[in-house]
């Protein structure tokens, strides 16, 4: 599925300065106009594992314009209290001077690729893409190694991104549904991995700089964690320019050392490395910063830390806010959990929108929360499903937006509408309903990867988590097979967690809700937890 997937197969393993190893191909390439398949069909990605495990894979897709993406297994999961915010800063110092171009080099470098050039900051990865002209391939390669080989974090650089990022993160506190799907998932795996907020806290501001994005980079940045992914780029010239760019990077070692830095391989065990005026040093595989101590190293404590959802309350009172805003979420499913598809075609029942969202059908008028809440209630602006699904966990709920005055309905609207799609009660979910949900989920699926920028980042993250990408055709035969009494069986598992139903994610959750309010009024909205009980909502002792 378009999903983050948790496990990491190494395909190929060689030593180091050997060369690229051997190509895994397809034994057949399939063509949509050959196939009698009532479903989209996909060609199948070549796979190729360098000597330093970092994978190379492309889809032979006829186009006149590539797409490139190199995408770490990183992101805020793998932040601590001590660099909280580091995957924020690091995303806006992306492209900024190298140390093989300043920055006016890397302005041009993107302006000569002739199309987008992106980074992406994420909870559960990092990547780098561009969108080109098949002419500036190997430029467009240059640019994203070299902001990921060799940034400098130029002083003046970092202080004018961090002085953007502090803009940035009082206009997203200034309006609630712009932060609170950030709160929501912080407070729902409280204080571990998944919980680490993405967007960085403006306290941590200050605490971050250099020393922090260099530390962060050695720990995480390294070529078993990558993935260079190309659509429609013939595979063997990706091979060689991924080769050429990534393939002195030894194993286990990351870029902010000063050898991989610098391209010199081998061992980490230097005296020191000079990067412009400043001098660093590295001790067994240790980075030393400006102060002259060792920068701290999170990687054994969080390679493998499982995220735990723990659930929790939180209210935030905001006298300016119009509205009254309420999450309620559970944990949901991680990505390779074989209910994944019933639990997006639920998301895709719920839907759901705003009292003034332009659109017709297409858009979820006829979505349960659509015609049950925001067509019933004139007080509800905004009524929303809640899905987010990750490599080993997952969040499923409902947010809703009313007038401060209609508060104290808000929890009796989300707690009915979720008890309802665990069973055929009050009317429970028809078969109409059931098919609209499953081809919208379909549709949307499809066409949002005709987007090459889409299409690439997918690629690599389902090479970089699985290993393998699932063709499209299987994904709409999974959606298509949901049938309502799955539904009801995968709503009841989420919902009512309990003995008699199969445990989420290992059982590591607590089952609790978690419950976020922001705005106006938020006392008005009243216990929240005891009426999510009264419904029969939340771990079942």
């Amino acid at each position: 599925m378009r999903l983050p997937t948790p496990s990491l197969r190494s395909l190929t393993t060689q030593a180091v300065g050997a060369g690229p190893s051997r190509v895994l191909r397809p034994s057949a390439v399939r063509l949509a106009s050959a196939s009698s398949s009532p479903y989209p069909t996909s060609i199948t990605p070549q796979i190729t594992t360098l000597p330093n495990r970092l994978r190379v894979v492309t889809e032979a897709i006829p186009t006149h314009v590539y797409a490139l993406g190199v995408y770490i297994d990183a992101g805020s999961r793998y932040e601590s209290d001590r660099n909280s915010g580091v995957t924020h800063l690091l995303d806006r110092m992306a492209f900024k001077s190298t140390a093989k171009h300043n920055e006016e080099e890397m302005s041009g470098l993107i302006h000569a690729c002739g199309g987008q050039v992106t980074s992406i900051g994420a909870r559960e990865h990092i990547g780098y893409q561009a969108s080109l002209f098949p002419a500036q391939l190997s430029t467009a390669m240059s640019l994203l190694s070299s902001t990921i080989l060799s940034p400098q974090f130029r002083p003046d650089e970092v202080d004018a991104a961090k002085a953007g990022m502090e803009y940035e993160i009082r206009e997203f506190w200034s309006k609630a549904d712009h932060i609170l799907p950030d709160i929501a998932v912080n407070t729902a795996y409280t204080n571990n991995t998944l919980g680490m907020p993405l967007l960085c806290p403006e306290e941590q501001l200050a605490r971050l700089g250099e020393d922090e994005l260099r530390g962060y980079m050695r720990d995480w940045f390294k070529p078993e964690r990558m993935v260079v992914a190309g659509h429609g780029i013939p595979h063997e010239e990706l091979v060689e320019l991924a080769f050429e760019h990534f393939g002195s990077l030894p194993v286990g070692e990351g870029v902010g050392l000063p050898s991989a830095q610098l391209g010199l391989g081998g061992s980490s065990a230097r005296s020191s490395t000079r990067f412009g005026a400043k001098t660093y040093a590295t001790v067994s595989n240790a980075l030393v910063g400006r102060d002259g101590k060792i920068v701290e190293s999170d990687f054994e404590r969080l390679k493998n830390a499982p995220a735990v959802y723990t659930g929790g309350e939180q209210y935030i009172e905001k006298p300016d806010e119009e509205f009254t805003n309420l999450v309620v979420l559970f944990e949901g499913l991680g990505a390779l959990d074989p209910d994944i598809y019933a639990l997006g075609v639920l998301n895709y029942l719920l839907l759901g929108g705003s009292a003034f969202s332009a659109g017709g059908p297409g858009k979820g008028m006829y979505s349960r929360l659509m015609t049950n809440v925001l067509n019933r209630y004139y007080a509800v602006e905004r009524a929303e499903a809640f899905h987010q699904c990750f490599a080993d966990s997952g969040l499923f709920g409902i947010t809703l937006s009313v007038r401060p005055h209609f508060a104290s309905k808000a929890a009796q609207i989300i707690a009915s509408q979720l008890h309802t799609l665990t069973g055929p009660m009050m009317g429970g979910v028809t078969e109409e309903q059931l098919g609209r949900a499953r081809n919208m989920m379909r549709g949307s699926m499809v066409m949002m990867s005709e987007s090459r920028l889409v299409a690439v980042e997918d690629l690599g993250r389902q090479i970089m988590l699985e290993g393998r990408k699932e063709p499209t055709e299987e994904m709409c035969a999974k959606i298509d097979a949901v049938t309502r009494e799955d539904i009801y069986r995968v709503a009841t598992r989420i919902l009512r967690p309990s003995a008699s139903t199969k445990p989420v994610n290992g059982g590591r959750g607590s089952g609790e809700p978690t419950i976020v309010a922001m705005g106006k009024d938020v006392h008005l909205l009243g216990d929240v937890k005891q009426v999510l009980r009264q419904w029969d909502l939340g771990k079942r002792p």
